[in-house]
């Protein structure tokens, strides 16, 4: 299947694998309107406005960071991609997958968390999944494996530890009940070593790298948004330390993560804004030297 969606998109390209910039702006805009569209549809028809789609609405957006990233993957190249930062993506999509596909706890309770929500992170899962192919089979010489260096097991691990400590019990089973709090704390960290490539990296950001930064950010606020109206309703029972009355902790650290995720990003809205307002969409991303340092 992966080799057929290779072969098939350079057909399209006439057996390159570059577009030309205009064909590639089209090919942004597309997917721009397309997914607004679909979010408009979400909220509007599907959920009649109920506040709890904004969740479905977050992966709807996260599904769009990763289908501009393909874009670029595959119009432009690998250059200024982190594998590492995928590699994490796919990790939290299947640790929120494990969780959402049988069980009810933390879906949005509209329609739209009935199978629309699990099919739009299944859908981010095959194409992180076709990235991290092409990257390292396709166009592995390509790929700056020497500036992508930050180990991800590490985050892994601590995910891990945090979503141990402080999960909740909204699905009663606290094996899954981990594993969403786990792929919460690894989606909020994973952005990390695409941050560190950009540091490492002496060219500028290509446009659609600092696109896809930006809505993946732009899906955080909106999950946080209503985890911001909901912490106070997630519970827990406590494995090692605690009672019952001492949960509320859990959904202050679904809050955290969030945060975190949105403070590693401070600096580079500043300068994606700034970019984004002076040079337009298709501008290249350019950091100072000591962005980060």
């Amino acid at each position: 299947m992966i080799g057929s969606l290779n072969t098939m998109i350079g057909s399209l390209n006439g057996g390159k694998i570059s577009d030309s910039p205009s064909e590639t702006n089209i090919k942004v805009a597309a997917a721009y309107m397309i997914f607004l569209a679909a979010a408009i549809l979400v909220y509007r028809m599907i959920a009649e406005g109920e506040f709890s789609s904004v969740l479905t609405l977050s992966a709807l957006f996260q599904c769009l960071a990763f289908s501009l990233l393909g874009i670029q993957v595959f119009t432009s190249g690998v250059k200024g991609v982190s594998a590492k930062s995928l590699q994490l993506d796919a990790m939290a999509l299947a640790c929120r997958l494990s969780s959402t596909m049988w069980l009810n706890g933390y879906l949005p309770d509209d329609v739209s968390g009935d199978a629309l929500y699990q099919l739009i992170d299944v859908v981010s899962l095959v194409l992180v999944l076709v990235l991290l192919h092409y990257m390292f089979k396709v166009k592995k010489a390509s790929y700056s494996a020497d500036d992508d260096e930050l180990k991800v097991w590490p985050f892994a691990a601590g995910s891990l530890f945090f979503a141990i400590m402080f999960h909740g019990d909204l699905n009663d089973r606290p094996i899954f009940d981990t594993l969403w709090m786990c792929g919460l704390n690894i989606s909020a960290v994973s952005v990390l070593p695409q941050l560190w490539m950009m540091t490492r990296n002496n060219t500028s950001v290509q446009a659609l790298t600092s696109h896809f930064v930006a809505v993946m950010a732009m899906s955080r606020v909106l999950s946080g948004s209503y985890m911001w109206h909901a912490h106070t309703e997630i519970t827990c029972e406590p494995w090692f330390f605690g009672t019952e009355d001492t949960c509320f902790v859990t959904g202050y650290a679904i809050l955290v993560a969030h945060a975190v995720h949105l403070l590693l990003l401070a600096d580079f809205a500043y300068y994606y804004v700034k970019t984004l307002t002076k040079s337009g969409l298709t501008a290249p991303l350019d950091l100072p030297g000591t962005w980060m340092v």
